[in-house]
């Protein structure tokens, strides 16, 4: 049993850590009525579908077929490594950080394996970390926490563009430049057939995600997004329905209770509002760098009314630390699985990048408050 305990906390950290946390206040908190005020149905409903017509819209193929025609275009490795993050970068404003991530990382590391140098692979497989992880910053389904925060401060599409646009600018810029580090090397695509498409699949997964962005702009009621997501996976395929992380959302759970119990006792708000108050950004900013930044937003979203300030915060804290934004967890997974992977150089050139464009993104949003 306290095997099981271990394997479970070893791979579930965050989850583990927010069920506890949870459970520590509901001893000072003891349940009650209020409880069901904590829980933010929509953001657990919009998490779940999008999670779903993801997951759809990959078994379909299209990534694949996507990635194929590319790489046959690419002449050469930095061409094709700019592909690769530019996909990142922008497919992570759709499909969310962590499924780019999974999708396109694993593919540069085939594509790149026949190369001769490790700074091509490390530096490619970091690049799309960070472009996964800037891009997805500009959208509200890009990831979890601008989905929670988009919802619960009521934020319009133009106040979260407005917030986040400079800093995902900027990103790209530096990514693009950042791309000339990488040795530019003839490639050649290998000639084999791709997987078709499955178009019912195709069809059927675009249109659910149709819906759910309907339903994170406050068109389609969460509840009916719900139905849809259901029949869609019933009728489909069941076994799409494994795919769901349903970790995330019992750890958003735990974490909408601990926070709610937490903003209930008069000491700890006082002080965490306190200590908020003005520096919304920086705060939220460094919590990410221990915590990540999902669990960092939704444990200060209960302390402050600057819901743009803690957006740009979080977005910004998932650079740094590989689990600042725990998306960074996938592609260093998949790196140091390689024959001849060199994690100690990937973990040299990831926290180098990292912090060097953290450290240039804080000042550039401090720069321009001075401005405005």
């Amino acid at each position: 049993m306290q095997k099981k305990i271990k394997a479970i906390f070893k791979s579930q950290p965050v989850m583990c850590t927010a069920f506890l946390l949870a459970a520590a206040t509901m001893f000072i908190v003891p349940p009650d009525k209020q409880y069901t005020g904590y829980i933010n149905r929509a953001v657990l409903i919009q998490l779940f579908s999008l999670m779903l017509a993801v997951s759809g819209l990959r078994s379909a193929g299209i990534f694949e077929k996507m990635t194929a025609f590319l790489m046959k275009k690419a002449g050469n490795c930095r061409r094709l490594s700019l592909m690769f993050v530019l996909l990142c970068f922008f497919t992570s404003m759709l499909v969310t950080n962590d499924v780019a991530l999974l999708t396109f990382v694993p593919l540069s590391l085939i594509a790149l394996s026949k190369m001769q140098t490790d700074k091509a692979t490390i530096l490619t497989v970091v690049l799309e970390t960070v472009a996964a992880n800037t891009g997805s910053m500009l959208t509200p389904i890009g990831n979890p926490q601008n989905l929670f925060l988009y919802d619960e401060f009521n934020l319009t599409a133009a106040e979260f563009l407005k917030t986040l646009l400079p800093s995902g600018s900027v990103s790209l810029a530096i990514l693009i430049l950042l791309t000339f580090l990488i040795p530019k090397e003839s490639f050649s695509a290998d000639e084999t057939k791709t997987a078709q498409i499955n178009k019912l699949l195709a069809v059927c997964y675009s249109a659910l995600f149709a819906v759910c962005i309907l339903s994170v702009v406050r068109v389609v009621p969460d509840i009916a997004l719900l139905a849809v997501s259901l029949a869609t996976a019933l009728i489909v395929g069941r076994k799409i329905l494994l795919k769901v992380d349903y970790s995330l959302l019992f750890t958003f759970v735990c974490f909408f209770v601990f926070v709610g119990n937490v903003s209930r006792i008069d000491a700890v708000r006082d002080a965490v509002n306190g200590l908020l108050q003005g520096r919304e950004v920086i705060a939220s900013a460094l919590l990410s760098q221990v915590i990540s930044n999902v669990p960092a937003s939704v444990m200060l979203a209960g302390f402050t009314e600057n819901g743009r300030a803690l957006l740009l915060g979080v977005n910004l804290g998932g650079l740094g630390t590989i689990i600042a934004s725990l998306a960074s967890l996938i592609s260093f997974q998949f790196y140091r699985k390689q024959d001849n992977a060199k994690s100690g150089k990937y973990m040299l050139c990831f926290s180098a990048i990292n912090f060097s464009m953290l450290a240039l993104l804080l000042i550039l949003e401090q720069c321009l408050n001075m401005t405005a």
